[in-house]
């Protein structure tokens, strides 16, 4: 609802949105009059419009349809993850770092739902399952994030190889090693995983 996710700071004097009677209207009439509801950095990194554009156009999609719970959506994860022979801890931890479970989550990156899958993984993971997958649909958008975590998993030499490789992307992790952050959302997801 304020455009923070599990890995945001909240500053002293800042005014924050708080659910509740009137809140989703207040929301939805922002969505509709093209307010925006994603901003356009995230980390020191800033996003280019097209790719924000459309994150608000998901994100607007997003609350006007409605979605499962954060209870709801953890146990898909789970359930979905023992289905697809995933650590239900390991997907557990990475739903919960990614989106605290908030299906409405999206990022300025376009990193859409409770997995925070971006379009071109969405491509990738839909060819990992072998048929088409919406990332705003909430089965879909969990089926993508732990499609890809098994992949990573199945392809990286160790366990933290593959968490990075789910926050940083594969190919960065090998060429670049991992980032500052990526090494703080390893050690955040591990640690969420004795949660779970």
């Amino acid at each position: 609802m304020n455009g923070l996710d599990s890995r945001a700071f909240i500053r002293v004097g800042q005014t924050l949105t708080i659910p509740g009677a009137g809140a989703a209207t207040a929301t939805t009439t922002a969505a509709s009059s093209g307010t925006q509801l994603v901003g356009n950095t995230f980390l020191g990194r800033t996003y280019a419009p097209s790719v924000v554009a459309s994150a608000n156009a998901n994100k607007a999609s997003l609350i006007a349809m409605g979605v499962p719970s954060r209870a709801a959506m953890q146990a898909k994860v789970a359930a979905t993850a023992r289905a697809m022979g995933v650590d239900p801890a390991l997907a557990q931890a990475i739903a919960f770092q990614e989106s605290g479970f908030n299906h409405t989550s999206v990022s300025p990156a376009n990193a859409i739902g409770t997995m925070q899958v971006i379009p071109s993984s969405g491509e990738w993971a839909s060819q990992l399952v072998g048929r088409d997958l919406n990332l705003i649909d909430p089965d879909d958008n969990v089926v993508a994030g732990v499609a890809i975590i098994r992949q990573l998993v199945r392809t990286s030499p160790d366990l933290s190889t593959a968490i990075a490789s789910y926050y940083q992307g594969a190919s960065s992790v090998k060429r670049n090693g991992m980032f500052s952050d990526t090494r703080r959302y390893v050690a955040n997801v591990q640690t969420h995983m004795a949660r779970y």
